[in-house]
């Protein structure tokens, strides 16, 4: 994984928690905890800090990523505003992930790892993504769904669909 993911990882916890919440967080994942934003680390950091922190906060792995996802969606529109700005709202915004703003993150972060979105447009007017990726990080995509909406300046909802419904991969985005 990207040292950048760590980094806003780190923002986003000293933001919400403290200055010292991160290296209390580094101690309790048994990580060493100097990312630098081009390298490149084990996703194993990431998954002993998402246990760690979701231990110390009492809600899930899968709840953590959620709100990481959404709070870390703020700091990447001030540190990338270019990939924000091009669009009028956050549908063209996450229409473009796979055309536009993945690969931008790869010129920025060669090697990375990025998931892929099989997008469909519903006559309702959302959208269903499916997400395929070898991290399993679908909680954290919906994060950032929702983060998009709240950076443009809308609302929006992410339907899950349950497991066994053949649509586990599968967000459906609905904006009010």
């Amino acid at each position: 994984m990207k040292g950048v993911v760590f980094n806003i990882l780190e923002e986003v916890v000293e933001k919400n928690h403290g200055a010292e919440a991160w290296d209390e967080l580094l101690d309790a994942a048994n990580v060493g905890g100097t990312y630098t934003s081009l390298g490149s680390y084990p996703d194993t950091d990431m998954l002993a800090l998402v246990q760690a922190a979701s231990a110390h906060l009492g809600i899930t792995p899968a709840e953590l990523l959620h709100r990481f996802g959404r709070d870390a969606m703020p700091i990447l529109k001030e540190r990338y505003p270019a990939l924000f700005n091009a669009h009028p709202n956050s549908r063209s915004f996450i229409l473009s992930v796979n055309s536009i703003i993945h690969p931008e993150v790869l010129k920025l972060y060669p090697g990375a790892i990025c998931p892929h979105f099989q997008m469909k447009e519903n006559a309702d007017g959302t959208l269903d993504m499916t997400y395929s990726s070898q991290r399993h990080l679908i909680d954290l995509a919906q994060g950032f769904i929702l983060g998009a909406a709240d950076v443009f300046g809308e609302r929006a909802t992410v339907e899950r669909f349950p497991p066994g419904s053949g649509k586990e991969n599968v967000l459906r985005v609905k904006w009010q």
